[in-house]
């Protein structure tokens, strides 16, 4: 068909070229970069954003860090508040010139870093103080003769002294101090205790001992009453044939050291004649407690 002059052809516009992608001058520049504008704006708004999110996290982060720190070390410190000893001038318990014991009762507490044995003790006119420690020289060998002492007991009570018949009874052992008992009164996790502050009592003034645990008692009092000597028992003494506690606790003393580093077969004389068999330890041995040294025989009637 002929063209025709003044004739207008007019395009849709999605037929229009699309001119200006690649910068045409003069031509706005396409959506695609536009957009990539937009995109670069907004992740920078939101890099910006979680940025300053992080920060603050982080900072939120750091103090509740420290704030777990201040914590931790507020309670250490209550903990090792209580766990330390907290401790009262040293007194001095006991007569001057009498005889005071310590009785282990089988426990033990860990007190200045280290194991101490536990028990009661006697004062030498019979008061009792509770809830003792001994602390210092001799605890470890008092730990060890006491539970030989347990383990005596237990293989051998029950059975039968083959001298009188009668049934072997429970011995305990026991600790005498010559003079008076230096201790402290101490606060371990809200338990108080008195401790005796051994390394400060003459070693020389130290001696262990043995016998029927329902006489220790006596043996305190005994120790210190006028006139009560202490003496041993010869092999054939008649002593060990009584029908009674005494020949049973005299002939046990004396069992229990073929077994032990102990030494049995002494007894306490008293004024009115009455005797308490009892036994020693090899530790400790203190030299000026004349019951340790028995220098007499004990010689019965009958």
């Amino acid at each position: 068909m002929p063209h025709q002059r003044g004739c207008v052809v007019r395009l849709s516009a999605y037929q229009r070229p699309r001119s200006g992608c690649r910068g045409t001058p003069g031509v706005a520049k396409p959506c695609r970069q536009s957009l990539s504008a937009v995109a670069r704006f907004f992740w920078a708004v939101t890099l910006k954003g979680l940025f300053m999110c992080l920060g603050g996290v982080m900072v939120a982060l750091k103090y509740a860090i420290i704030g777990a720190v201040v914590v931790a070390v507020v309670v250490i410190a209550l903990v090792l508040l209580l766990q330390t000893p907290h401790r009262v001038p040293v007194q001095y318990v006991g007569s001057p010139s009498g005889y005071e014991a310590f009785v282990p009762n089988g426990q033990t507490i860990d007190y200045n870093g280290h194991t101490d044995p536990t028990g009661t003790l006697i004062l030498s006119n019979g008061a009792t103080i509770q809830n003792v420690v001994w602390d210092g020289q001799y605890a470890g060998t008092i730990i060890q003769n006491h539970n030989q002492i347990v383990q005596l007991n237990n293989q051998f009570v029950g059975q039968t002294d083959p001298v009188n018949n009668q049934p072997y009874v429970p011995l305990q052992d026991f600790y005498v101090i010559k003079g008076q008992v230096p201790i402290e009164n101490v606060t371990i996790n809200g338990q108080t205790y008195y401790v005796i502050d051994a390394n400060n009592i003459n070693p020389a003034n130290i001696a262990g001992f043995y016998t029927y645990q329902g006489w220790v008692p006596n043996f305190v009092v005994a120790m210190n009453t006028p006139g009560t000597y202490a003496a041993g028992l010869p092999g054939n003494s008649p002593v060990f044939q009584w029908e009674n506690l005494t020949g049973t606790v005299a002939y046990q003393t004396h069992l229990y050291q073929q077994y032990s580093n102990f030494f049995g077969g002494y007894v306490l004389v008293q004024s009115n004649g009455t005797i308490i068999p009892y036994g020693i330890t090899s530790s400790p041995s203190g030299t000026a407690i004349s019951f340790d040294f028995p220098q007499q025989v004990y010689n019965s009637s009958s």
